[in-house]
């Protein structure tokens, strides 16, 4: 599997191939306002995850058509799975996720009281000076600014780590954007695999560019999992992801985008629970065998044995040999170092052969 060269750290936490999966829980979409951010936080803290992620923009001058409009499923029924497509202005949909600056302030205070990593994405340069000031452990670069060059720049030159989403984008594009981040001395890079959609389509997740991606620019790379529930996930990590973002909500049934695709509160430790159950089932690269397994591998395996009773100075031949467990003594594939040897003493049917038995 390739790999990526680069080590990064968030918050004091390694993010690379010999670290952990860094988790990141996402509620920039999920949240419905300063106290319902708190509560995530803290469900995000107790399932044992790195950190919390958040959208900071002022959706009045993001989007400039009013009526723009934005397609989406949504949960009607948690018990059958029904979905049903909404669609309503773009606009709408960001004002419910809209806090005031104080309100980020506060929030961010109670990220930092309970341990918690608190990460952003950011629309304008006064979202990233901003993030700056109440000290915002790493930007987010949307999808749809992969190709915003100037705005990239300036958020790479607060030396914090990017994280730079890549839906929807060539690799070309996303080259430009990295290359414009180190040419700002930054690099501290985390590229996200972000497939499209909500919840996105098993056509379009195409887990193996994960590999491409981290050998292309030996940076740590992230899936960001818009599907529901978690198999996803852990493909992405039997793949090599350094990160998982995975969305989060109080109620999966909420009528707004990304909540039909989220982990709700009960699911959440769940999640964390079994990427690293997964991480130590995928071990290394290596073919390690504990003591535990060399035990286990010798009674299971053969050794020789006579079949009859022989005496002393009796050449072995391959018809005077049996095998049988366990294999604690001479091994069936060095049965060519034991035929033609004489015996140096006499054996009983069904006796193992131990290397002193034969003439040297």
């Amino acid at each position: 599997m390739s790999t990526s060269s680069t080590v990064i750290q968030i918050n004091g936490i390694p993010v690379s191939e010999d670290s952990p999966c860094f988790i990141t829980f996402e509620a920039g979409p999920t949240h419905q306002g300063l106290e319902s951010a708190k509560r995530l936080a803290k469900h995000a803290k107790e399932a044992g995850g790195h950190a919390i992620k958040f959208q900071v923009f002022d959706p009045m001058r993001l989007v400039a058509d009013p009526l723009l409009p934005f397609t989406y499923q949504v949960l009607v029924d948690a018990k059958s799975g029904a979905l049903e497509t909404v669609t309503e202005p773009l606009r709408d949909i960001l004002v419910r996720r809209y806090l005031k600056l104080d309100e980020w302030r506060e929030l961010k205070r109670y990220c930092d009281e309970i341990g918690l990593a608190f990460f952003a994405t950011a629309c304008f340069h006064e979202d990233v000076d901003f993030l700056v000031e109440i000290g915002c452990q790493s930007i987010k670069i949307a999808s749809a600014d992969v190709n915003h060059i100037p705005f990239i720049r300036y958020a790479a030159r607060t030396g914090l780590c990017i994280q730079l989403d890549t839906g929807m984008a060539s690799l070309g594009e996303i080259e430009l954007a990295v290359d414009a981040i180190r040419a700002e001395g930054n690099e501290s890079i985390v590229i996200h695999h972000c497939p499209s959609g909500y919840p996105a389509h098993l056509e379009s997740i195409n887990l193996r560019v994960i590999p491409t991606i981290k050998r292309l620019f030996g940076c740590p790379v992230a899936f960001s999992d818009h599907s529901t529930g978690w198999d996803m996930d852990i493909a992405a990590l039997a793949v090599g992801a350094n990160m998982l973002e995975k969305t989060i909500t109080e109620d999966r049934t909420t009528r707004s985008v990304e909540h039909v695709m989220s982990l709700e509160p009960q699911d959440m430790r769940r999640f964390v629970e079994i990427v690293r159950e997964i991480e130590t089932a995928l071990g290394n690269s290596r073919r390690v065998f504990s003591d535990v397994e060399r035990v286990k591998r010798n009674a299971i395996r053969r050794s020789l044995h006579v079949a009859a009773d022989l005496a002393p100075g009796h050449v072995l031949k391959e018809t005077d040999l049996d095998y049988r467990r366990p294999g604690t003594g001479i091994t069936p594939d060095r049965l060519a170092e034991v035929l033609s040897k004489r015996l140096t003493r006499a054996l009983k049917a069904g006796e193992r052969i131990q290397w002193e038995d034969l003439e040297k």
